[in-house]
């Protein structure tokens, strides 16, 4: 080999040398290595695609063999015998709150990002790095859940409380605003093509928006969207069409002294179970209708899971695969899992979690919803590398679900 090509060589192991050590750089780090996993996604997807949700397996009734619940069932208490109330103080027909400093998100990170901006109006002082360091300490998990949320704030910022609620209404919404509290939903954006998973991506994802304002005569809200920017404007009617697939679920916090206070605003909201069973209701008058569509179903199984009803859970989560849903849905919901689970209907908890792991690869649910899966099949070797691989996408993982699995095999 002549001298010019060994000096060649030379030069462009040097050039990939200095890229490496380069990349190393925390902040290069965090701005490329999310963007690398998004392109060897897409190819992956685009030689093998991820295809539409796959639909419910012919059920075969089935005796349930003994296992351990898992760690985050929730099991329902009576409900109390409390006379739903409501609030009839007039509200204003505008509020428009002082916005808190603008917070674009990180890679995957709308919920840390939305949630400092609302903890901002409290008085906070951190950002969105000090929540996904405790919640999300992996850029590349997907995904943050309410309950985590609620988890952050009660554990990280205890001079605060936050509740969140489901079934939530415009009206709901602008109450809170007009009592001066700001809001959090979780609702859905569109994605930008750059981030999509392949060629065939329906690039729906789920996003929180903090709400801190209204305007009646506009029919509009002022949002904080970390994706989008900062005082930007949503109607009422693409809010509800947007809120509707997690089952309008909104998000508040307030300072313990007004806790009274929050319950004359929540009314009969305020009693988690009363909110449900309220919720439960609406849905049902929904699927009722020759026009009621996937979310429908969907929101109607995860009221009946939330009260143990697992079967029909299963048959109304069944009835939303048919009509069709969007390829993300099992990166933010995980009612089907719980549902499957619990009726003894194996098979489709495997094929979901297998499917949702295809869409969302760090998704530390999808990963221990399968491990139970493949627990309950006997498969103790592999349901441990499941449980594993769910507590490295997430070592903080929420009330230690992963490790309390794992502890099963120990």
């Amino acid at each position: 080999m002549n001298k010019k090509w060994t000096k060649i060589l030379m030069s462009l192991a040097g050039i990939f040398l200095l890229s490496v050590l380069i990349y190393q750089i925390p902040a290069v780090n965090s701005r490329l290595a999310w963007r690398l996993d998004v392109l060897q996604i897409y190819l992956k997807n685009t030689i093998n695609p991820i295809g539409p949700v796959p639909t419910a397996l012919p059920v075969t009734p089935q005796a349930n063999t003994p296992t351990p619940l898992p760690t985050n069932t929730v099991i329902a208490q009576a409900l109390p015998s409390i006379t739903p109330t409501s609030t009839s103080i007039p509200l204003p027909a505008q509020v428009l709150m002082s916005s808190p400093p603008y917070e674009k998100q990180t890679p995957n990170n709308c919920g840390p990002a939305t949630l400092s901006m609302a903890l901002h109006m409290y008085g906070w002082e951190g950002d969105q790095t000090d929540i996904s360091d405790v919640i999300k300490p992996v850029t590349a998990d997907r995904n943050v859940n309410p309950e985590e949320m609620r988890y952050y704030i009660r554990t990280q910022a205890g001079w605060l409380n936050l509740e969140y609620r489901v079934g939530g209404t415009i009206e709901i919404l602008k109450r809170l605003l007009a009592a001066n509290y700001p809001v959090i939903v979780e609702s859905v954006t569109s994605l930008d093509p750059g981030d999509a998973l392949g060629p065939t991506d329906d690039l729906w994802a789920a996003h929180y928006l903090l709400l801190t304002g209204y305007d009646d005569t506009k029919q509009e809200f002022t949002i904080q969207d970390s994706y989008h920017g900062p005082d930007l404007t949503i109607s009422y009617s693409q809010l509800e069409q947007d809120w509707k697939p997690f089952n309008n679920l909104y998000m508040v916090m307030y300072f313990p002294q007004f806790e009274e206070e929050m319950k004359t605003l929540l009314a009969s909201d305020w009693d988690a179970n009363l909110n449900r069973q309220s919720a439960l209701d609406y849905s049902q008058t929904l699927i009722s209708s020759d026009t009621a569509d996937a979310f429908d179903w969907f929101n109607y199984g995860s009221n009946l899971a939330y009260f143990a009803k697992y079967e029909e859970a299963a048959l109304a989560y069944d009835k939303a695969r048919e009509i069709g849903l969007p390829l993300r849905m099992f990166r933010y919901q995980f009612g089907p899992f719980l549902a499957y689970f619990h009726s003894g209907r194996n098979d489709d908890l495997l094929a979901l979690t297998n499917y949702a792991r295809g869409v969302t690869e760090m998704s530390e649910e999808a990963w221990l919803w399968y491990g139970y899966g493949l627990y309950r099949q006997g498969d103790n070797a592999g349901a441990l590398k499941a449980w594993q691989k769910a507590d490295s996408i997430n070592p903080n993982f929420f009330e230690d679900q992963a490790q309390k699995a794992i502890d099963l095999l120990q």
